[in-house]
């Protein structure tokens, strides 16, 4: 007697929804703007199928299941909670960062937790900025994961500041530099933005600069 075959069942395959009308796109895009702005403060996980109720019962005119109190309460608690959570876990890859950085060959850890490595030497003999002048310089900064916050090399200008206005990180590296020389320097969060954050610097970031020393200003002394 021939074997009988067994029948396998065919994989049901779902359709991607379609989108049919303008108001189909709008929705989704709204979609979109919403879970981007939610992943950008943090949020990693979330109940589609509540968020989809809450929309609904406010558009449908329904009663909630929360009052606008309770609402506000619970955004904000599980906010700080997925902010904490992203600190943390940013905090924790910059120092793995750092800690495998500093056995790399040519650089040089520092007590304060800032490492730098010499790409071009500067003048052996020059002077070294104090906190109080005023330095010109180019440089790149980046994260550790590669992404691009600020670069002058772009601008094609470098940039003029005072060294007591800018990141303590930068502060203290500059003031070790002498005119004409470019270090690669990995900067720990705390001499950064810290837990602030600016712009395209999360909370807690390590940063990574290229910094060309071009020229020093020294302090103008003040008179009396």
């Amino acid at each position: 007697k021939a074997p009988v075959k067994k029948t396998v069942p065919a994989k049901t395959v779902v359709a991607a929804p379609a989108l049919k009308n303008s108001l189909d796109s709008f929705s989704y895009a709204a979609g979109l703007n919403i879970a981007s702005s939610m992943k950008q403060q943090g949020i990693t996980d979330i109940n589609g199928a509540m968020v989809q109720r809450a929309m609904d019962d406010v558009f449908k005119k329904r009663t909630a299941l929360l009052t606008e109190e309770q609402a506000g309460m619970t955004l904000q608690q599980k906010l700080q909670e997925f902010t904490q959570k992203k600190m943390g876990a940013e905090k924790a890859k910059g120092q793995a960062f750092l800690d495998a950085n500093k056995k790399k060959p040519g650089v040089t850890a520092l007590p304060n937790g800032l490492q730098y490595e010499v790409l071009k030497a500067g003048d052996a003999n020059g002077a070294k900025p104090t906190a109080a002048d005023t330095v010109v310089v180019h440089y790149a900064g980046t994260l550790i994961d590669g992404t691009k916050f600020d670069n002058s090399y772009d601008r094609g200008e470098p940039a003029t500041f005072p060294l007591n206005r800018v990141i303590t990180g930068w502060t203290e590296i500059l003031q070790l530099m002498t005119k004409g020389a470019k270090w690669k320097v990995a900067i720990p969060s705390e001499l950064g933005y810290g837990e602030r954050g600016s712009g395209a610097i999360g909370p807690n970031a390590t940063l990574l600069f290229e910094i060309e020393l071009l020229d020093i200003k020294p302090a103008v002394p003040v008179t009396q």
